[in-house]
């Protein structure tokens, strides 16, 4: 690439950012919650996650014949998880581990401790195209109310993209909607997912976060596939 062609492009980059945040700036401050910052999603925060939870009796999802079948056929050997393969949502954002969020003017930036995963919330108002399809999807967002508003799409088949737990799988028309605000020093979120590959009626979630102690940075997450699948090696198979 030519100078003249770096040029510009570092201009037009440059001018969509400020276009962006010109946009926000001329939001109301009421609109815009203070995400910023490292929050606590351990066991300090909320119940430890597990197969009826954060999917009790009143919300754990209304599954068809074609998600009964799959569920059917799971084992705790085929997880994904064991070969290093990230979670997505709406597991992820249930974790016990810390989340990092960063607030800029055409973007949130979510960094998960868990699996060691990145997602971009765009605000400027972008398309995903036919190449966005990913393990955690394509986000876009808007700030309303003091709520940052979230719809995820494009996610790519997984077996067991549902959680961890129940051997429930997701599919590409999973849409993944959040709410996040502040309610003190606290940080929450209403996640609601809907897949009618596999769900008869969304599903929703409501969790918190707490402050990270000061000065705390993420750990890094350091999984090794050869490891990871040994610790499932003598797990029993009812296929056997």
């Amino acid at each position: 690439m030519n100078r003249k062609s770096l040029v510009a492009m570092y201009s037009s980059s440059l001018l969509a950012l400020f276009v962006s945040g010109s946009v926000l700036n001329a939001q109301d401050d009421a609109d815009i919650p203070v995400l910023d910052g490292t929050w606590d999603g351990g066991f300090s925060a909320r119940p430890v996650n597990g197969e009826n939870v954060p999917w009790g009796e009143d919300n754990f999802p209304k599954l068809n014949a074609r998600a009964l079948a799959y569920q059917e056929t799971w084992e705790e050997i085929m997880a994904p998880k064991y070969d290093c393969q990230p979670a997505s949502s709406p597991a992820i954002q249930y974790d016990p581990y810390a989340m990092k969020v960063t607030q800029w003017p055409d973007r949130v930036l979510f960094r998960y401790e868990k699996d060691d995963q990145l997602r971009t919330v765009w605000l400027d108002g972008r398309e995903p195209n036919a190449t966005d399809f990913s393990i955690q999807g394509f986000s876009t967002g808007y700030y309303e109310d003091g709520s940052l508003y979230v719809t995820t799409t494009h996610f790519v088949f997984d077996i067991a993209g549902f959680d961890d737990y129940n051997g429930i799988p997701s599919s590409a028309q999973k849409v993944v909607t959040e709410r996040y605000w502040r309610e003190g020093d606290e940080l929450r979120m209403t996640l609601t997912v809907e897949d009618p590959m596999f769900l008869l009626e969304p599903t929703s979630y409501t969790t918190r976060w707490l402050p990270a102690a000061e000065g705390y940075v993420l750990q890094p997450y350091d999984c090794d596939p050869e490891a990871s699948r040994a610790s499932v090696r003598f797990y029993p198979s009812k296929y056997d």
